[in-house]
């Protein structure tokens, strides 16, 4: 094979891909800084102009993006309040000055040699998210981004410094975080759920005090008691934050279990404080500041409906193993599980985290899930064509089925 031709300015592999080669993780895309190139000369070496707010390009052969060296200026308010600047004269290091934390701040050239001019492998070693220069503030994405990361590392020990603590909560307090778009919000949150431990996402955003302006209605569940026989946290975020971690554990990297852990339990924020104790109905309560919560954030319909469904009959499929079998079947039936039965193992993840993400719990059995699994694929089994085969047709033929269905369920017992 013949050997690539050399590029005619210079290329450094950056951010994410230094990173995670120095954590000695797997995977992950890998991203270029081209310093003293222009677009035209890009263009002429056969790359791919895909960048849209600044020049980003593909390689012809790796598909990789190669990024011309920028540099950034604060224009106005929110993720779009920004001019660029790319010319062949701005160097790698005043393109690394503009990243978000000292861990991304990092390249490397064609020979491995590390580049590193604002200490981000002290950080990993030390173990410590710290920005890079007091321009953090100007990006209110940065603080999700910190926050998604905390959520990553957290079970590698690593922790936010607390001068970029300091800088998160001047980001909430000067009203930056006001101008984030929904979309952006949810695809940062989205990307946290499928972190390793995302209760540490929470965390952060609590601290700075960014949850209670992005996400007011979780951020309403920290203070509200539970029993604490049934609870011995009993602080219902701090059940929260459990269930989100205990969901990552059962269905790693599902975010749609994670968003409906993350909404199960809205519905206690709205307890009357006399009913504190036992939180009657807070399924019911929930279903409302989930569905605007859902409306804000442009959450998809697919999460959506999944969340909700958590909410709304949880306690149902903890109570599964004492429902009748017409019961079952109707909570099979308004899950849509006969229809979608993928359905059905997604929200069996979420209550079954809801079950043991509380203190002492995590080890706890969820037998409900095989009872719900066994009564769903009996259901499914039942035929219609014997049924036909008697002339009955319309109604009366799908209550037929119905029944035949409930006759299904009630001989597993």
């Amino acid at each position: 094979m013949a050997a690539a031709t050399p590029l005619p300015f210079t290329c450094y592999l950056v951010g994410g891909a230094v990173r995670d080669r120095l954590l000695e993780r797997s995977g992950g895309d890998r991203d270029y800084v081209v310093v003293g190139a222009t677009p035209e000369a890009m263009l002429a070496a056969g790359f791919k102009s895909v960048g849209k707010d600044f020049p980003v390009f593909l390689h012809p052969q790796s598909g990789e993006e190669y990024a011309l060296a920028r540099t950034e200026r604060k224009t106005g308010h929110g993720y779009h309040g920004f001019s660029f600047q790319a010319t062949s004269s701005i160097s790698l290091e005043e393109d690394l000055l503009r990243r978000d934390l000292t861990i991304n701040a990092m390249a490397e050239d064609d020979t491995g040699k590390l580049i590193d001019p604002h200490g981000g492998l002290r950080d990993l070693q030390n173990r410590v998210l710290r920005h890079v220069s007091p321009a953090f503030v100007e990006d209110p994405v940065r603080l999700l981004r910190l926050a998604r990361f905390a959520a990553r590392f957290a079970p590698m020990g690593f922790r936010v410094a607390e001068e970029t603590s300091v800088l998160l909560c001047k980001m909430v307090a000067d009203g930056e975080i006001d101008h984030l778009v929904p979309e952006r919000v949810w695809a940062e949150t989205r990307k946290a759920l499928s972190e390793a431990q995302p209760s540490v996402f929470l965390q952060v955003l609590r601290t700075s005090g960014a949850l209670a302006v992005l996400f007011p209605e979780v951020d309403a569940l920290y203070g509200v008691p539970q029993r604490a026989d049934y609870h011995p946290e009993v602080d219902t975020g701090a059940h929260l934050e459990l269930v989100l971690d205990m969901a990552a554990q059962l269905a790693p990297g599902n975010d749609r279990v994670g968003y409906a852990a993350l909404t199960h339990d809205l519905g206690k924020a709205r307890t009357p404080c006399e009913q504190w104790q036992r939180h009657i109905g807070h399924e019911q309560r929930g279903v409302a500041p989930l569905r605007a919560m859902s409306a804000r954030l442009r959450v998809s319909t697919e999460h959506a409906a999944l969340a909700e469904a958590v909410c709304h009959y949880h306690l149902d499929a903890h109570r599964a193993r004492e429902l009748r079998p017409a019961t079952v079947l109707k909570l099979l039936e308004r899950l849509d599980a006969l229809r979608r039965p993928q359905r059905l193992g997604e929200f069996l993840l979420a209550c079954e985290a809801d079950v043991r993400g509380r203190q002492g719990f995590a080890e706890q059995a969820y037998p409900q899930a095989d009872r719900l699994r066994t009564a769903l694929a009996a259901a499914r089994a039942v035929s219609s064509e014997p049924l036909r085969n008697q002339g009955l047709q319309g109604p009366v033929l799908g209550e037929a089925i119905r029944q035949a269905r409930i006759q299904a369920i009630a001989e597993l017992s």
